[in-house]
């Protein structure tokens, strides 16, 4: 394991810092955002949904051309494009004192989000050997929760989630996370230019095809499709559900309790339950997460003891690693080299389901009432394991490929 540190190239290290510290700041407000709505600017549940939704519905149809456009024009342009756009959204956030502005903000939110996330997982997988890139996922993962961890609990210690300072905190984080990464850029200048050009270059059309035909992958989309939207269900309707519910009281310092808990389960589980879900075909840890997170909805919508939901969040954060841990090093393993932003930002596609998740919730919370949390509950439990046979398919598909072996050998 020391040696596999001490190959981490310093931008793999630069960007794990900046996930670390990026995701603590935007975790002090964005997943308070649908309660603030509600509370501050009196916001109906389905407006709240909206507002959150939008982040997802641009990433999902920004998110393909984030990750070719950085197979074209470089690593380097794409990432500094998102990142210095990224501090003025927050900024924008932190200005903003209507629901429409909210909504416009968070929409380039979701486009900063969809144009950063498939550059920098393609070019961590880009200067990392082959036989680190497990290690320097599983970094990247556990670097965004770290960043959770603390910043909720920090969010409710300096009274940003009750106001915009949060938003001026993420703001001024990424505008330095930014200007790290010029002057780490400056040093390494051979890496993230743009590609080298050539007539064999696919268009943005072809890439699309190319990835849409690749029936593994395409399993593996769908399936994660519904393992998100089950996990969206968790930032979206259960934080609106602890607000509005009648058998909860200060539900959302108990949100907040429950986003840190989900971090903290996280960087617990995550080494051992990775190393464990290692032995298998890949698909099949999918499988087990997603069943897991649907069990989970249905102890947040049967009981109504705290220490229930503190039950349920364990649940629910055991079935995200075993969703979550594997997926980068699946999709590394099925990507062409020369699409592998693409292969990337296709899989951002995933994310259609966080933007169901907010919006069916809110639906069902409007319609049905937080009362009724036991049916609502377990419709979004049902819609999860709806990804079940997918993943299923995909394992199978596996099975009968050499990115099978390639992935258990790996």
């Amino acid at each position: 394991m020391n040696i596999q540190l001490k190959q981490i190239h310093p931008l793999c290290w630069t960007i794990i810092a900046g996930t670390i510290f990026g995701r603590m700041a935007t975790s002090m407000s964005i997943p308070f955002l649908s309660i603030y709505l509600i509370k501050f600017l009196h916001a109906t549940p389905a407006e709240a949904g909206a507002v959150v939704a939008v982040s997802s519905l641009i990433g999902v149809f920004a998110s393909f051309y984030g990750g070719y456009i950085s197979d074209v024009i470089g690593r380097k342009s794409v990432l500094f494009i998102s990142v210095f756009g990224w501090s003025l959204v927050f900024f924008g956030f932190a200005a903003a004192d209507r629901i429409w502005v909210f909504f416009m903000m968070n929409a380039l939110n979701g486009l900063c989000r969809a144009m950063f996330e498939p550059t920098s997982r393609a070019l961590l997988a880009d200067i990392t050997p082959r036989e680190n890139k497990l290690l320097i996922f599983n970094l990247r993962y556990a670097a965004i929760n770290i960043g959770v961890v603390f910043g909720p609990l920090l969010g409710m210690w300096l009274g940003t989630t009750q106001s915009g300072l949060g938003f001026l905190i993420a703001g001024i984080v990424y505008l330095s996370y930014g200007i790290l990464l010029v002057v780490q850029f400056l040093a390494y200048r051979e890496i993230g230019g743009a590609m080298p050009s050539g007539g064999d270059r696919l268009t943005l059309s072809e890439a699309f095809r190319v990835t849409g035909k690749d029936r593994t992958f395409m399993y593996v989309l769908i399936g994660m499709i519904f393992c998100v939207l089950g996990y969206g269900y968790f930032d979206s309707t259960l934080a609106q559900y602890m607000e509005m519910s009648p058998y909860v009281t200060d539900g959302a310092r108990w949100f907040g309790y429950m986003i840190s808990l989900n971090a903290v389960v996280v960087l617990i589980v995550q080494y051992p339950i990775v190393k464990f879900a290692s032995r298998f075909s890949p698909a099949l840890p999918l499988i087990a997460g997603n069943l897991l997170v649907a069990i989970s909805m249905i102890v947040f919508g049967s009981f109504h003891q705290i220490w229930t939901f503190m039950l349920g969040v364990v649940i629910f954060t055991i079935g995200e690693v075993l969703m979550f841990t594997m997926t980068d090093v699946l999709v590394d393993r099925i990507a062409k080299p020369e699409l592998r932003g693409s292969y990337f930002g296709m899989f951002g596609f995933n994310n259609f389901g966080n933007v169901l998740a907010p919006l069916l919730g809110g639906l069902l919370l409007n319609s049905l009432g937080a009362a009724s949390a036991a049916l609502i509950f377990a419709i979004l439990a049902l819609t999860t394991a709806c990804g079940i046979p997918f993943l299923f398919r995909a394992h199978r598909q596996l099975q009968r490929t050499s990115g099978y072996t390639d992935h258990r050998t790996a």
